[in-house]
């Protein structure tokens, strides 16, 4: 039976990982991260498709129907090894941590600002799209639109709270995939996370705005005032829960660690 890593062997892998995701080239970084931005839209139309199909009939399960469609969207981004905001927090960080003569802050931010902008035009594109008049069914056109309402109208501390957990669960898969190795494990984990995020509903940054703009495509009453300010709270919220809850909490345990053992 295999046992699992301790945390300190997950941490040299994330290093090892957070490495080849900081020295990627400027063409390959912005690929994989446009295509992050699409993939992810495939989680979005399953969810309105199912949710929509389930509401008339079975009302109290829709949207538990609909956040286990959506799961697979995360299992094709894990799987295809493209670069989605907020998942790319552990690895990188704990690359900068390792490293002993800089803070890194430079490429960090390069490859944040890179995904963030990118998974949106990938996404954005995609969704522009598919708000052509018959290219969904009614039903996935009404959550979809019902989805991004609901988004803008919650209150500030609730979309915070929402946002900071959402954030925290992501980073929380990226800790997670580095202790096991192979893919067969890595699917689950992936799927999980996708259907917890769903049913919360918890707040990722990309995958909120991402719906917000589907549901403006496709008639929903928002304004860019209201988009702008979820964006500016489900972001703050995202680098709080991923970063300060999980992210350097973790990397606190191995230097806990290894100050023990020296």
């Amino acid at each position: 039976m295999a046992v699992a890593p301790d945390p300190s062997e997950i941490f040299d892998r994330a290093v090892e990982e957070g490495e080849r995701r900081l020295d990627q080239s400027m063409l390959e970084l912005v690929s994989t991260s446009f295509i992050a931005g699409f993939t992810v839209v495939f989680g979005m139309i399953a969810l309105g498709i199912v949710e929509g199909a389930f509401e008339p009939r079975f009302p109290e399960l829709a949207k538990i129907a609909g956040a286990i469609a959506f799961g697979p969207a995360l299992v094709f981004l894990v799987v295809g090894r493209t670069e989605l905001f907020n998942e790319n927090f552990f690895d990188p960080v704990a690359k900068a941590v390792d490293a002993d003569d800089s803070w890194m802050v430079g490429p960090l931010v390069r490859l944040w600002v890179v995904t963030f902008v990118l998974n949106l035009v990938g996404g954005g594109l995609f969704i522009t799209l598919l708000s052509v008049e018959g290219a969904l069914t009614p039903g996935a056109v009404h959550v979809l639109t019902r989805t991004a309402e609901e988004i803008i109208h919650r209150r500030v501390a609730a979309e915070l709270v929402k946002a900071v957990t959402g954030g925290a669960l992501v980073a929380l898969l990226s800790f997670l995939l580095e202790a096991v190795d192979s893919v067969g494990s890595r699917i689950p984990l992936a799927y999980v996370v996708g259907v917890l995020l769903t049913l919360g509903p918890f707040d990722h940054v990309i995958v909120t705005i991402l719906h917000v703009f589907f549901g403006m495509l496709l008639g929903a009453k928002i304004g860019l005032s209201e988009l702008a300010v979820t964006t500016a709270v489900v972001t703050a919220g995202n680098l709080g829960g991923g970063l300060g809850l999980v992210t350097l909490s973790h990397v606190a345990q191995v230097k806990g660690a290894e100050e023990s053992e020296g």
